[in-house]
């Protein structure tokens, strides 16, 4: 995780405190979530049990009642502690915290009678380490419709920030990689550089491959392209910008571009006396972009397909366990 300020946090508590964020495949991959080190804490006793959604007040979770939860809850007067578990890619051992909360209520889940979904009002303000992940998630997620249409021209500079590993990339069009020189990004579509005839090109279904590190991961972002721009002394380029489908745009693309858009805006706001310059230099590198050659770039393997968006599924728990027993990942 990147360094977040208290007074940071704090505004991620004001502004989406109530706001829930429920744990599809895709937001467990983002935040990195151990879904087998999950537990919920009762008299003593753990049950493993699956996050179902999360805001700063309230949880929701699915856990098993034919181990003895309700029983136990009864005799604790709905008193529980719920253990969260992430990845820490800085360090070796995990993120573990607890949250102390009442059980408000509980209904059948699925039809099951076996699985139940709880509702958990938590007693006190969730531990900061909550608040920053899950508040990068709402943040980049507002930003992303607020500031759809605000570009980063892509220069070595902004490559090193956004972690992005190169300038030059591959888009797949009909299935087919071309290799391609990016111009620019944006939460909404991006603009890039390449080998063809435009009127052959706007129109076509795309998909442009990104890849970063620090994570090292790559995203497809899909689409089709929207217009062409010739460019200047070159017949066998064009200038090509992609607009991308915005029900498709990853998550950890978005949380990305947020995280430098939030960067420059503090340099900004702090009167940091180079980050004029900087904006200067961006905005200069991209009006030079036609000067870059495609045939530098070199095509990435083929795209896999996207993981299939779902929320987790309902895990069997049959018997009470302690946390960093060995259990299935639940769903």
């Amino acid at each position: 995780m990147g360094v977040v300020t208290s007074q940071k946090i704090s505004v991620y508590y004001e502004r989406f405190k109530s706001i829930d964020v429920t744990f599809t495949r895709e937001i467990i991959m983002v935040t990195q979530l151990m879904t087998n080190q999950v537990y919920l804490k009762c008299v003593g006793d753990f049950w493993p049990c699956v996050i179902f959604s999360t805001s700063f007040e309230k949880a929701r979770i699915v856990a098993n009642i034919c181990s003895g939860l309700p029983q136990k809850l009864e005799k604790a007067n709905n008193m529980v502690s719920l253990r969260f578990c992430f990845k820490d890619p800085d360090t070796p051992n995990p993120l573990t915290f607890f949250v102390t909360g009442r059980v408000t209520g509980s209904t059948a889940y699925g039809g099951s009678k076996d699985v139940a979904l709880f509702s958990i009002q938590f007693t006190q303000r969730p531990p900061d380490d909550l608040i920053e992940i899950m508040g990068r998630i709402l943040d980049a997620n507002v930003n992303s419709a607020k500031r759809r249409e605000e570009r980063i021209p892509i220069t070595a500079d902004s490559c090193r920030r956004l972690n992005l590993l190169a300038k030059e990339s591959a888009v797949f069009i009909e299935g087919v990689p071309r290799r391609c020189i990016l111009r620019d990004l944006s939460f909404s579509g991006a603009k890039l550089i390449m080998m063809g005839v435009a009127k052959f090109l706007v129109e076509k279904e795309a998909a442009l491959r990104l890849d970063f590190d620090d994570p090292r991961e790559s995203f497809f972002l899909r689409g089709k392209f929207l217009r062409s721009e010739m460019v200047d002394g070159r017949k066998d380029l064009v200038a090509l910008a992609v607009l991308f489908d915005e029900s498709l745009v990853p998550m950890g693309y978005k949380i990305r571009l947020n995280d430098f858009m939030s960067q420059v805006r503090a340099a900004e706001r702090s009167g940091d006396s180079g980050a004029a310059e900087k904006k200067a230099a961006l905005k200069a590198q991209a009006a030079q972009a036609a000067a870059l050659q495609a045939s530098a770039a070199t095509a990435p393997a083929a795209a896999e397909s996207a993981s299939r968006k779902d929320t987790p599924s309902a895990a069997s728990a049959a018997t009470p366990a302690a946390p960093g027993d060995a259990q299935a990942p639940p769903g």
